[in-house]
């Protein structure tokens, strides 16, 4: 079963690489930015679990790690598409006539 579970893992790693790298980098913060609700679920089910004390301790050890990873990623993808979208926003009319300065 613990072969089985790793074939699944790496296969999916490599599909993963080779849809990504064919993705134009105009899309990649677009795409983070759909990426945090699915990060979201982790961390929520990892909440979850550690909240019902499901496993032995390797397992909340695990749950700990993926619930801070999802935190992490969450957190830094709605920094990185906040950045992105102040960049679209219209410049006030006195910061323009000022140069920019």
């Amino acid at each position: 079963m613990l072969l089985q579970n790793l074939s699944i893992l790496v296969l999916a790693g490599f599909i993963g690489y080779a849809v990504i790298s064919k993705i134009p980098n105009t899309l990649h913060t677009p795409l983070m930015s759909g990426t945090n609700a699915i990060h979201g679920i982790v961390v929520l089910g990892g909440i979850i679990l550690l909240g019902m004390g499901v496993g032995g301790t390797l397992n909340k050890v695990l749950l700990v790690i993926a619930v801070t990873f999802g935190t992490i990623n969450v957190v830094g993808g709605f920094l990185v598409t906040d950045r992105m979208l102040e960049m679209f926003k219209a410049k006030p009319k006195d910061e323009i006539e000022a140069g920019g300065e």
